[in-house]
C-alpha cells in the first residue's frame, strides 16, 4: 500500500490521536485537549465522525455568518483558483478592485483606504502601526474586557487573561488599559444613567495624563468577553474625546461587523465614524482567511509623501478577496443584515424567559444575533461561579459543564469563564433558535443547583 493510500484510510481515532499528539490546542493547557473529529458541516449544523449533528449556536468562533457550505461562496473559491490563485500584493487584480468597490459602499462613510490581511489579529497589528506612523505618537489605550489578537502588539492590547502567560517579557511597550463599559457590573462602581458615562470620561483622563497616546481601540460591543452593550451615548462621546485630544479611534469590528448586530457594522447603530476600522471573520464567513484594516482619507494622504512601512506576502491574496465579494453578495441576496435585526425581539423574549426561570442567570444582553447569558452564583452580589484565574489555571468551570451537557444534546455553544456567547449563523430559523434555547433550558439545571 502506498503512503498516500495509507493516509486515505486513517480511522477517526487515529485522526484525533495524531491531532492531539502533534498539534497545539490553542488557548489551553494541553493535557485537557480532546479534539472532536468533524467530517462535515452544512447550514447551521456540523457533523462528527459518528454522524451526529450539532447545532452551531455560536457560528464556530462567531464567524460563520452565512452558515456552512454556502454553494455560491464555495463556487467563488473554485472560480478564483481557476482565474488567478496568487499574485504578489504589488499588482492590481479584478477581485481586489471589486471588493474595494463594495467596501466603499458598505463601510462607514470616510473610510477609503484599505490594507488586506489574513486575520483580525494581523489587521489590528496593521492598525497600530498605521496609527503610530501617522500620529508620530506611541501609546495605545484598550480596555480590560477585550480581545484584539494573539501576536505581539494585538495580545499586548488584549485585556483578558490570554495576555497573562506571556508577560512581562512578551508584552510590547506602550499598551495601557482602561475600564470596560459594563452596565451590569460596572468596574468603577457606577450605575447608569446617573454615571453620565463616566467610563468614557475615564479614558479622556488617561489620554490627558499619559500623553503620547496614538489611538484608542475598542470593540464597539465587546465580543468574547461578555457581549457588553455600551449605553447609546458612549461611542459618540468616545469619538468626541479622541477628536478633541488628537487621538485616533480604532473600531475593532472583527466580531461585530458584517450584520452580526443588525447593521452592516456595529458603529452604524450610533452613526460613529472611526478613524480606523478593523474587521475579519464574517467578511468571508470564515471560508477563507481575510482581515481588513480600513482608514480615512486623511490618514491615507499622509502616506502619499511618507513611507508606508508594512506588508506581507499574503496581503490582498486573490483567493481571499474573490470569496469576500461573493459572501457580501450572498448577504445582500438573503437580506441577512435585516434578518439579524428582525430576529432580535424573538431572541430577547426567549432569553428573558430563561432568565425568569433559572436563578443562575444574572443577566442576558445583546443586539441583533449577538447575545450573552451571564451566570452567577448569587444574583444579589452578582458573584460569578468562576474567575478569569480559574480559566487560566485550567480549573473546572460551571459554564463548561453546562456547555458539555448541551453538546451531548446536539447543541454547540461558546462558553467563556462565566458567560455564553450566543451568535448563530445569520440564516438561523426560529425553530433552530428554539432548539438551542431548549438545550439551555435543560442544561442550566446544573448551574441552578449551585446557586447560593
Amino acid at each position: 500500500m502506498t503512503e498516500t493510500a495509507q493516509l486515505d484510510v486513517l480511522t477517526s481515532e487515529q485522526i484525533t490521536s495524531i491531532t492531539r499528539a502533534n498539534n497545539y490546542g490553542t488557548w489551553r493547557i494541553q493535557k485537557t485537549w480532546k479534539p472532536m473529529h468533524i467530517v462535515d458541516a452544512e447550514g447551521c449544523y456540523f457533523i462528527d465522525a459518528a454522524g451526529k449533528r450539532y447545532l452551531d449556536f455560536s457560528s464556530q468562533l462567531m464567524c460563520v455568518n452565512l452558515g456552512h457550505k454556502n454553494p455560491r461562496v464555495i463556487e467563488s473559491i473554485a472560480e478564483q483558483a481557476r482565474e488567478l490563485p496568487y499574485i504578489a500584493p504589488g499588482y492590481a487584480t479584478t477581485s481586489r478592485a471589486k471588493l474595494t468597490q463594495k467596501l466603499l459602499e458598505l463601510l462607514p462613510a470616510g473610510l477609503e483606504k484599505f490594507f488586506f490581511a489574513t486575520s483580525g489579529t494581523e489587521a489590528n497589528e496593521a492598525a497600530f502601526k498605521i496609527a503610530r506612523m501617522y500620529t508620530g505618537k506611541t501609546k495605545i489605550i484598550s480596555r480590560y474586557r477585550s480581545y484584539h489578537g494573539s501576536t505581539t502588539s494585538s495580545i499586548s492590547s488584549t485585556g483578558d487573561p490570554r495576555r497573562w502567560a506571556m508577560e512581562p517579557s512578551g508584552k510590547a511597550p506602550g499598551h495601557i488599559f482602561a475600564p470596560e463599559t459594563n452596565c451590569y457590573k460596572c468596574p468603577i462602581g457606577h450605575t447608569y444613567p446617573g454615571c453620565n458615562v463616566a467610563c468614557a470620561d475615564y479614558i479622556e483622563h488617561m489620554i490627558q495624563n499619559e500623553t503620547d497616546v496614538a489611538a484608542v481601540i475598542v470593540e464597539p460591543i465587546v465580543g468574547t468577553n461578555g457581549v457588553l452593550i455600551p449605553p447609546p451615548e458612549y461611542m459618540p462621546r468616545l469619538k468626541e474625546i479622541c477628536k478633541a485630544n488628537g487621538v485616533l479611534l480604532i473600531a475593532d469590528e472583527v466580531m461585530t461587523g458584517w450584520g452580526r448586530t443588525g447593521k452592516w457594522f456595529c458603529v452604524d447603530h450610533w452613526d460613529v465614524k472611526p478613524d480606523i476600522l478593523v474587521t475579519a471573520k464574517g467578511i468571508t464567513s470564515a471560508y477563507v482567511p481575510l482581515g481588513l484594516c480600513a482608514t480615512t482619507k486623511a490618514i491615507a494622504d499622509h502616506f502619499e509623501e511618507n513611507y508606508f512601512a508594512h506588508g506581507h506576502t499574503y496581503e490582498a491574496h486573490p483567493m481571499t478577496l474573490g470569496p469576500a465579494v461573493a459572501t457580501i453578495a450572498e448577504m445582500e441576496r438573503l437580506n441577512l443584515v435585516e434578518r439579524a435585526a428582525s430576529l432580535e425581539p424573538y431572541v430577547r423574549e426567549k432569553l428573558e424567559a430563561l432568565k425568569a426561570k433559572h436563578p443562575s442567570i444574572g443577566d442576558v444582553r445583546g443586539m441583533g444575533l449577538f447575545w450573552a447569558i451571564e451566570l452567577v452564583k448569587n444574583r444579589e452580589t452578582k458573584e460569578p461561579f468562576n474567575t478569569m484565574r480559574d480559566k487560566v489555571d485550567g480549573k473546572p468551570l460551571v459554564v463548561d459543564q453546562v456547555a458539555a451537557k448541551m453538546m451531548s444534546m446536539g447543541v454547540a455553544q461558546q462558553a467563556w469563564v462565566s458567560h455564553f456567547v450566543i451568535a448563530p449563523p445569520l440564516i438561523v430559523t426560529e425553530a433552530e433558535l428554539d432548539q438551542g434555547f431548549a438545550a439551555f433550558d435543560e442544561a442550566l439545571g446544573l448551574a441552578d443547583a449551585l446557586v447560593e
